[in-house]
């Protein structure tokens, strides 16, 4: 008995006494998975479908690094839109659903064991356990183990990017119990939203990189455990993938039906109206439009016409991503939320929309556009009762009307409006003069709006000349994509256009983007230099959300907060797909949360009766 004593102290500790321990094949971060332990497929792909042929798709801009995960460099994952087309140099994570890796077509916060055949966790959310597949390989043929799983979780605190460190936190300890099982131990309990994370970790192999320096570029391919392979790169310009014809995964549930084509040959362009013009011609197959007056105007080709090309809009219900203009409230400038909110009222969206978007675009009045999580009309409910202890703090009009941006009649900003941003700015201390706004100083009201796609100039050059009308002087500035990174990583802008990705489950994202631990991070996400303890304590109470009311209930509550704090100038949203594709291709169906490009297959393959 005593012999058994240190074992059943460990156990004690390990596992607390009643504790219930759940497995499952997947994990919901709220609620049930849709698809049982015995699901054969997703129901938007097509088991069946015939694998073989190429495809070829264009990327914006260029790369300069094949390491996706490191700070230093421009990866092909970084370009955008890129993780629409499901292919990419990303190592596969331990399950697949949520995050960028694959994510779920048909339901929200819930995800599948992809090298983890199966997920553990206790009652309480104190710790998870990740049962690796014993097939589960890298492309070299070296299983994947508990020991690549640690390497990976270390690697990416101790080096990666600093995403990492923030998407990671709140683990104790790592335990490897055996070669295909790890346990991660949390700080606290009752972190579901941890669960979720790790499953999302990609694992790297640690003999590959363990005489590597992994914070350096690279154009050597990174060995990888996924359906595809880098064969070819020409740097900065192209990148070929060819299927892993033995790849371990390819009868999985979560991979049936999917990555059909055996060669994947991706074209970078610099220059949108380029890249346009050699889709046209045939040099790629896919062209997902992001530009409304091309859509509108741009099809009218002999391929369309002949129906050699397809032109379609589809619907999602994908919570968009954030776009707007981000106010670098590191700046003096921008310190005072009446300037914020006078330079958003001087921004026409309905000009802006009709004499350049051809109507296209909606207003985006959230942060959280087209999602359950917008905060629309009066709070209440859940969200009341996050909000009321800050009521003294709050401006008292977050709690008696819905928050509404300026809107106008399409023909420019009338003069109530005009006059409503110069007393805002007169409130704030900045006074009308021949030379423009003065502070107390004598100095300008002025800054530099820094982009780095030259097509945006003439979207923001109206809005520069709206701003001059009330003195105050804002100049547009282009550089390439070089420059503008390296002066993102360092919050060396004054203001810039910026998007910000969202989720059908928001999350440790919105701590990277708006806490105030983030302000200063080298690289960071927190682009408007956002310090509000309210926001802080509200991005507490959504990560602690045990139940999708309290997930909603707390995002509506940031996205209000941030709203009337008018820390960025929103700009606009489409809620469809905007696709032209060559009419060689088929597939099931669209899913509503997911373009789902990974499960199309040629029509060519398919066997005729």
């Amino acid at each position: 008995m005593r012999a058994l004593l240190p074992l059943l102290t460990c156990l004690a500790l390990s596992f607390p006494a009643f504790a219930t321990i759940s497995e499952s094949h997947g994990y919901a971060q709220f609620g049930t998975l849709k698809y049982p332990a015995n699901f054969t497929h997703f129901d938007w792909v097509n088991p069946r479908a015939p694998k073989g042929g190429q495809i070829k798709l264009m990327a914006s801009g260029t790369f300069d690094t094949l390491n996706p995960y490191t700070f230093k460099g421009t990866s092909l994952s970084s370009a955008p839109g890129f993780l629409q087309y499901g292919i990419s140099e990303l190592n596969e994570p331990l399950m697949v659903g949520t995050g960028i890796y694959d994510p779920s077509g048909d339901e929200p916060a819930s995800s599948y064991g992809l090298i983890a055949e199966s997920v553990e966790h206790s009652d309480n959310y104190s710790w998870v356990v990740f049962n690796l597949r014993k097939e589960a390989r890298f492309h070299d043929g070296k299983p994947i183990t508990a020991y690549d799983v640690a390497f990976s979780y270390r690697t990416l605190i101790k080096d990666g990017h600093p995403q990492y460190r923030s998407n990671l936190q709140g683990v104790k300890r790592v335990d490897i119990l055996n070669r295909h099982r790890i346990r991660f131990v949390f700080e606290q309990p009752k972190n579901p939203l941890l669960i979720m994370r790790l499953g999302e970790l990609p694992v790297l192999p640690q003999h590959y990189w363990k005489n590597r320096d992994f914070s350096a570029t690279t154009f050597e391919p990174p060995l990888g455990s996924g359906p595809y392979r880098i064969t070819h790169v020409q740097p900065g310009r192209q990148v070929v993938f060819e299927r892993v014809r033995d790849w371990w995964g390819a009868k999985l549930p979560v991979n049936q039906g999917k990555y059909n084509f055996n060669r994947v040959s991706v074209e970078f362009y610099r220059d949108s109206v380029v890249a346009f013009e050699a889709f046209k011609v045939g040099e790629f197959d896919f062209f997902i439009e992001h530009q409304a007056k091309n859509w509108a105007n741009g099809y009218q080709f002999p391929a369309v016409m002949r129906g050699d090309i397809i032109r379609a809009e589809i619907p999602h219900q994908i919570p968009t991503q954030t776009q707007a203009l981000f106010m670098n409230g590191r700046r003096a400038t921008f310190a005072d939320s009446r300037v914020r909110e006078a330079l958003g009222l001087m921004f026409d969206f309905e000009w802006t929309n009709r004499a350049l978007f051809y109507g296209a675009y909606r207003r985006s009045e959230s942060y959280y556009p087209n999602s359950d999580f917008t905060a629309t009309g009066k709070p209440e409910g859940g969200e009341w009762l996050l909000l009321s202890p800050y009521r003294k703090q709050l401006p008292p009009e977050l709690f008696t009307e819905p928050f509404q941006l300026p809107q106008t009649e399409g023909r420019g900003i009338p003069r109530e409006t005009l006059r409503h941003a110069l007393k805002l700015l007169a409130e704030a201390g900045w006074k009308a003069s021949d030379a423009g706004l003065l502070n107390s100083a004598g100095q300008p009201l002025s800054f530099e709006i820094l982009l780095v796609n030259p097509r945006l100039e003439r979207i923001l050059q109206p809005y520069v000349e709206n701003l001059a009308r009330i003195g105050i002087q804002a100049n547009l500035r282009t550089v390439d994509s070089a420059q503008y990174k390296q002066r993102l990583d360092h919050y060396d802008y004054d203001m810039i256009l910026m998007t910000l990705a969202q989720s059908l489950s928001p999350g440790i994202e919105q701590y990277l983007y708006f806490h105030s631990s983030q302000v200063d991070v080298k690289g960071g996400r927190n682009y408007a230099g956002i310090a509000n303890p309210i926001v802080d304590d509200l991005i507490d109470k959504l990560l602690a959300a045990q139940t999708r009311d309290e997930q909603v209930a707390a995002a509506r509550a940031i996205d209000r907060v941030l709203l009337w704090n008018h820390y960025t100038i929103p700009n606009w949203f489409i809620s469809n797909h905007r696709l032209a594709y060559r009419n060689r291709f088929a597939h099931v169906t669209t899913p509503p949360y997911t373009l789902g490009l990974r499960a199309w297959w040629l029509k060519s393959l398919e066997k005729t009766k």
